[in-house]
């Protein structure tokens, strides 16, 4: 889709404009320095600016352009609502110090931490009946966004309000589902597949659109149908994560509600198939470039990675070395001798993930 400017802003060509009109109006030619000259040039300056704020109106009412508050305006005109914030849980166990001839309560609120200032607290009230002595909870962290992510099991687990008899609370499992508050791009694409939703049929698009509504950490989705009125919806999180359980759970909740699923369809959730492929690669550069090695290495450095997060950001993208031949090469290099990966397909339900990356500077080509 090509650029689009609803005026003109360019100064030059608006000072142009404004000074051949005085001058065909006037009948007299304006120098260089003369102050009606100058006195124009400001206005048409003035007018360059306001042209700015009008193209920047005008960019805010369209889809490809529209940003922040403005993007949330159209998002209400199809009835999708930019995701707020979400907080990370994870399961715990509690421990008594005893076992007691009396219930154990566990208020919810009751929060742990792993020493800095995030806490984590229980969700629900728990009661430890008479004469056992543990207990499993879900915590949730008290603040929302991806900061509560990837605490490993074993890690939370210092008592920030403690409670009578209670020896121990510690997370079984690493804290996940945590999301900040769903980005621009993101969120303009939810929007783009908004009237998807408006189907009761259950294509493909309506189910793409109300799985990503579950976070916003989901950048991707597949849905395939293996047999007539069986659904399987593959999503894939940012930076090519494979979702967790919490996230799986979230997504088959929504796409399973009685208002969205088509009442014929049995529909699962399932964690996308990581297909693991290594690079191996060797690349040489210009003699002419050898004084400018070290910034073309740093670069071909980027150009790995970026090619890395490339094919794991989306589902079904084959493995595809021609693409890290590119890249290397735009990065500076002359030339590039590729080992691994070969080129391999990825199906629908599949992400490649990268397994030992190595990729070595082979000097100058003579």
């Amino acid at each position: 889709m090509n650029d689009i400017e609803f005026v003109n802003t360019d100064t030059d060509t608006i000072k142009a404009s404004v000074i051949t009109a005085y001058e065909g109006l006037s009948g007299r030619t304006l120098a260089a320095g003369d102050p009606i000259r100058l006195f124009l040039e400001s206005v048409a300056s003035i007018i360059a600016q306001q042209r700015a704020i009008i193209n920047f109106t005008g960019k805010m009412n369209l889809l490809a352009y529209s940003e922040g508050d403005y993007l949330d305006h159209i998002g209400v005109l199809v009835g999708c609502v930019r995701l707020a914030p979400e907080k990370a849980k994870a399961e715990a166990l509690v421990t008594l110090s005893a076992e007691q001839d009396f219930a154990v309560t566990v208020p919810a609120g009751t929060r742990i931490t792993a020493g800095d200032d995030l806490m984590f607290a229980v969700t629900e009230t728990t009661i430890i009946p008479a004469g056992e002595t543990t207990a499993d909870v879900t915590v949730e962290c008290t603040t929302a966004g991806e900061i509560g992510n990837g605490f490993v099991a074993g890690q939370l687990k210092q008592i920030v309000d403690p409670i009578a008899y209670v020896a121990s609370i510690v997370n079984t499992s690493t804290s996940a589902g945590g999301a900040d508050t769903e980005k621009d791009d993101a969120y303009r694409e939810r929007i783009r597949i908004a009237p998807e939703s408006f189907s009761v049929a259950g294509p493909t698009g309506a189910y793409i659109y109300w799985a990503k509504t579950a976070s916003s950490l989901i950048k991707d989705v597949a849905v395939i149908s293996p047999t007539p009125g069986y659904v399987e919806i593959y999503p894939l999180l940012e930076g090519g994560e494979l979702p967790t359980q919490t996230i799986l759970d979230d997504v088959a909740a929504i796409c399973n509600s009685d208002s969205i699923r088509p009442l014929t369809d049995h529909v699962s959730v399932l964690a996308p198939t990581a297909v693991s492929y290594d690079v191996t690669a060797t690349y040489y550069i210009e003699a002419d470039d050898a004084g400018a090695s070290a910034e073309i290495q740093a670069a071909v450095a980027s150009a790995v990675d970026e090619f890395v997060l490339w094919q794991k950001s989306k589902l079904g993208r084959d493995v595809n070395p021609s693409e890290l031949i590119r890249r290397i090469v735009d990065a500076g290099a002359k030339r590039v001798t590729v080992t691994d990966p070969a080129f391999t397909p990825v199906a629908a339900n599949e992400v490649a993930i990268e397994g030992t990356v190595s990729v070595t500077f082979g000097g100058v080509d003579a």
